[in-house]
């Protein structure tokens, strides 16, 4: 055997067992979410349960012709008469079992209560997630070549004024503007009464598109607009100011300067070589952000109408249905471990010195 196919057989072997154990440390990685989920489970039955109020009471009032059997026996279906613990197992059991049981005031099971609202509150999370890497990922890159320029100074101003605008505030500015004053824009729903389209997916941009409805493509696109740029506003100043500091940083590598010295323009420097190795704390804010506009956009979904998974909690919290707060929490929870899961998995990608 020659010497050369010796050592061709250990960098084979070696970059096996690399791989081996990088699928073993994603694994143990992804194990270890778990307990975390199941944490967020405790926290969220136990919270639910110290909240004022009865949801059946609030169901079914005090004031109509409801006896008090009536009530007890609607307790009983949905085992509020049982001590904590044992509603405590029974939610684990259900959960396990992948049944989150049925919503105390719908009267539907709240995975399907998710199946119909998750489409709207992930097209409004894509909507504004494209809004903010289209706005701020340029402005970034720009910013930091141009530091200190009066464009890298307005837009850093920018920055600032989109991080300290609450969502509210701002979602009901554009409405005042865009939709009452000037009447460009729909300012609820996710499609006007008038137009019809065939539910295939349940997003209604691709159902568009599937069956070739231009009207109903253009009508979801301008109700999809003003809630996107709500909720996407502050991610985008985020982004932005994220990029532009490790882009700095990364100007000031040596690489870069040998580069610029064989003569090779800013520009190519900057996007051949500067901008895999600046993307790593974005690829990091942007995991991190997908949770909090799938999560957190409770508010913009209930200024905007927005039926989808954020105004379905709310409601439910104030009526304090306890499985479909739960349900839809949980699933949050979910959305945001494996978002940081998949960030670190990229990462060791993107990088290979990187270990999880």
């Amino acid at each position: 055997m020659p010497l050369y196919s010796f050592y061709l057989a250990s960098d084979e072997s070696r970059e096996y067992r690399g791989g081996f154990m990088k699928g073993i440390k994603i694994l143990e990685r992804l194990l270890a979410t778990i307990p975390v989920i199941l944490g967020i489970a405790v926290i969220v039955f136990l919270f639910m349960r110290l909240t004022p109020g009865d949801p059946v009471d609030i169901m079914m009032g005090r004031e109509g012709m409801v006896t008090e059997a009536e009530i007890e026996a609607l307790r009983e279906e949905f085992n509020l008469n049982e001590p904590l613990h044992v509603q405590l197992f029974i939610f684990f059991k259900g959960l396990f079992s992948g049944d989150l049981g049925n919503s105390i005031t719908r009267g539907v099971p709240v995975i399907q209560l998710i199946k119909d609202t998750l489409p709207a509150t992930i097209e409004l999370a894509i909507g504004a997630l494209l809004f903010a890497l289209v706005i701020a990922l340029p402005i970034g890159i720009i910013s930091a070549v141009k530091q200190d320029s009066i464009f890298d100074r307005i837009a850093m101003a920018g920055s600032f004024l989109g991080i300290s605008m609450p969502g509210f505030w701002l979602g009901i500015v554009l409405i005042i503007v865009f939709s009452v004053n000037l009447g460009w824009l729909p300012s609820q729903g996710r499609l006007s009464y008038l137009v019809y389209l065939e539910r295939i997916t349940g997003f209604h941009v691709i159902d568009a598109i599937v069956t070739g409805n231009i009207p109903a493509l253009l009508n979801a696109l301008k109700h999809l607009l003003l809630p996107s740029i709500t909720l996407g506003a502050s991610m985008a100043a985020i982004i932005a100011r994220v990029m532009r500091s490790s882009m700095l940083e990364v100007l000031k590598q040596d690489y870069v300067m040998l580069a610029r010295s064989k003569g090779l323009s800013k520009w190519l420097v900057v996007l051949r070589h500067c901008l895999k190795n600046a993307m790593m704390p974005t690829i990091t804010v942007v995991g991190m952000q997908v949770g909090v506009l799938l999560g957190g956009n409770m508010i913009v979904e209930s200024v905007f109408g927005w039926p989808g998974l954020g105004r379905l909690v709310v409601d439910a919290i104030f009526n304090r249905d306890y499985p479909l707060v739960q349900g839809v929490v949980m699933f949050y929870a979910f959305t945001f471990v494996m978002a940081n899961f998949f960030v670190d998995v990229i990462y060791t990608y993107i990088n290979p010195k990187i270990e999880m």
